[in-house]
């Protein structure tokens, strides 16, 4: 799936207003930014325009703001991190109703090379989440051209993802991606339409439901696709095996069992825990010490739960991966937030760093995984967006990405 969209290398903004969507849904803690990486994704982008002498107007959501407007989720810490690593003033409006009077007139104001940060696009709630004509044309109205650079909310038709592009090109502007997003394409596009081969897919985290079409549309595009996880469980149970307490879906016994006899009859190997890693309840809190012992999979006390893969199962893991050319992996092999149970996660993640292979991590839980265990530097490319790059990995058509201008 190539993309065959246009970027910011195919536009000239020289003394144009450029509206680009960013993606600067940062953690914050204490109003302080605990993991920056989003910005710095965010750079490339902001750079090249700037240096081609466009009037930068940024804008991004920021959390869930589930009761309305309030400091807590405002964009300020970030026009100030931004700020920093521009080198240069970042002009942040403050304003909750994001395109009213403030917006309009700081935008006026502008310069070639002037950066404006507009506050949390979430603050419209329903007209930003419902794609409201309102709020998309306000948005254009600020801007001659629109850039999505925004990869993580590129699955969500929202009025500065999606809606924004119809009025933008209605006077005439350009609709392009940026660098993240041609990025992001490039490699989960090429993993998944065309890899080099053997492709290894990964799959891990708590729910298979979440998952379905990903294990579906993937056995059809890998060689080997590898199971861990909570999701494991509901596996095990397919195949007869005695899980425990362990976490298990059993509304979808019967698609697992689809799945095992779908990669019978295409020839893949589907590689599930041999063996796991189970303790007598879920840790509480998450990194609590706990007791824990490694049980083969199809001997799971009926009083534990697994909460990692074992040691074989690691080394198996680690084994398939040694050939691999192209390794796709989300969502990690066990409750990983805890020393205890983060062997699985560590063995995969080495097993990564190691191989000559293209290695993409499918965002989320396993970016931050990957990023905790001191792994980031040494894979080939991490998703900044878990849920897009999910829909991705499924075959589906992003809304972000479909709204862009071709080639």
């Amino acid at each position: 799936m190539g993309l065959n969209k246009k970027s910011v290398d195919d536009i000239n903004v020289k003394g144009k207003r450029v509206l680009v969507r960013c993606d600067f849904n940062v953690p914050l803690k204490n109003g302080e930014i605990t993991d920056e990486t989003r910005i710095v994704a965010a750079l490339p982008t902001i750079n090249k325009l700037l240096a081609d002498g466009g009037k930068v107007i940024l804008c991004s959501h920021l959390g869930k703001v589930k009761n309305g407007p309030n400091e807590g989720e405002s964009l300020a810490p970030v026009a100030k991190r931004l700020s920093e690593k521009l080198g240069k003033p970042v002009n942040f409006v403050a304003d909750y109703n994001v395109t009213g009077s403030a917006a309009t007139e700081a935008v006026a104001a502008m310069k070639d090379g002037d950066v404006v940060l507009l506050q949390n696009t979430r603050f419209r709630g329903a007209e930003e989440t419902k794609n409201g004509e309102e709020f998309s044309k306000e948005l254009a109205d600020l801007c001659d051209d629109y850039v999505c650079d925004a990869f993580g909310s590129s699955h969500r038709a929202h009025a500065s993802v999606a809606g924004v592009t119809k009025f933008v090109r209605a006077k005439g502007g350009s609709c392009v991606v940026g660098y993240l997003m041609q990025k992001e394409i490039n490699f989960l596009g090429n993993a998944v339409e065309n890899p080099v081969r053997p492709f290894v897919a990964i799959l891990g985290g708590a729910k298979v439901a979440d998952k379905l079409n990903v294990i579906n549309n993937l056995l059809e595009k890998c060689d080997t696709l590898i199971i861990g996880g909570g999701m494991a469980f509901t596996f095990l149970k397919a195949k007869g095996y005695e899980i425990g307490k362990s976490l298990v879906d059993d509304e979808k016994i019967d698609y697992c069992k689809e799945m095992m006899d779908k990669a019978e009859k295409l020839g893949k190997k589907l590689l599930l825990p041999i063996d796991t890693t189970v303790a007598a309840e879920f840790p509480n809190p998450i990194d609590a010490p706990i007791e824990v012992e490694v049980v083969d999979a199809d001997k799971i006390p009926a009083d534990k739960e697994g909460l990692d893969i074992g040691t074989k199962t690691a080394a198996l893991y680690a084994d398939a991966v040694k050939s691999a050319k192209t390794v796709v992996w989300n969502g990690p092999m066990g409750v990983f937030e805890n020393p205890t149970l983060a062997n699985g996660t560590i063995a995969v993640a080495k097993a990564l760093a190691e191989t000559d292979a293209t290695t993409i991590i499918g965002g989320g839980d396993s970016a931050a995984a990957v990023n905790q265990l001191g792994f980031a530097d040494k894979m080939s490319h991490i998703s900044t967006g878990g849920g897009a790059s999910l829909e991705f990995l499924e075959g589906k058509e992003l809304p972000g990405v479909a709204a862009a201008d071709d080639k």
